[in-house]
């Protein structure tokens, strides 16, 4: 039996999933958490096979709450299921310790196969993104320019992009305003832009708004 906790912040997703893995007799679905603070909390007391986690679960950063979960529960394993970009977000989320990524436009049969899959340690991403992955269609060609960035690049990015000032960016990834500065500079040299007007419309481009 897979024991899985469910973390969005959505209760229509949470019924939903719940109802897809309960037509199986392999899943054992034993919570689920609106919150990242929840979810820690929930952590503490019980033990998932995977957790199923959007990337915009409210007050932890999605990256952050990965690594969070990393350290303090490296047994459990995690399955980004979100509305983000994949083809943005797939690699930074594997990067930062997620055993897989599905984006909620997929089928729903993706769900059992994935949340399966991670459970065993493997990687799960769809063949679609993997095809995405390798090859640079003409149409996606700003989409070319997220393989150049780092995973933290990418959270200084879409806090950017979300309206944020430096300082905001700053508090909300633990880092100092300088450090953001820093990243911000390599974000436009990365992007191939030289003000914040080019840089937001990058990240337009790439989805991240």
């Amino acid at each position: 039996m897979i024991k899985v906790l469910i973390a969005d912040n959505h209760p229509v997703v949470r019924l939903g999933i719940r109802q897809v893995l309960s037509n199986t007799s392999q899943f054992d679905i034993i919570d689920d958490a609106a919150t990242t603070n929840e979810l820690f909390r929930k952590l503490e007391k019980l033990s998932p096979d995977v957790v199923i986690l959007e990337m915009d679960i409210p007050e932890i950063n999605g990256i952050a709450t990965l690594r969070k979960l990393k350290q303090e529960h490296p047994n459990v394993k995690v399955l980004i299921y979100s509305g983000q970009s994949e083809d943005v977000y797939a690699l930074s989320t594997i990067r930062a310790g997620a055993f897989g990524y599905l984006s909620k436009t997929a089928d729903l049969d993706y769900i059992i196969s994935a949340v399966r899959k991670v459970s065993e340690g493997s990687m799960f991403i769809t063949n679609e993104l993997a095809q995405r992955l390798a090859f640079d269609e003409g149409t996606q060609k700003p989409r070319r320019f997220f393989r150049k960035l780092s995973t933290r690049e990418i959270e200084v990015l879409k806090l950017l992009a979300s309206g944020k000032r430096n300082k905001d960016v700053a508090l909300g990834l633990n880092l100092n305003e300088k450090t953001v500065s820093t990243y911000k500079a390599r974000l436009m040299k990365k992007l191939n832009v030289d003000n914040l007007v080019d840089l937001l419309q990058q990240a337009k481009a790439l989805e991240l708004y």
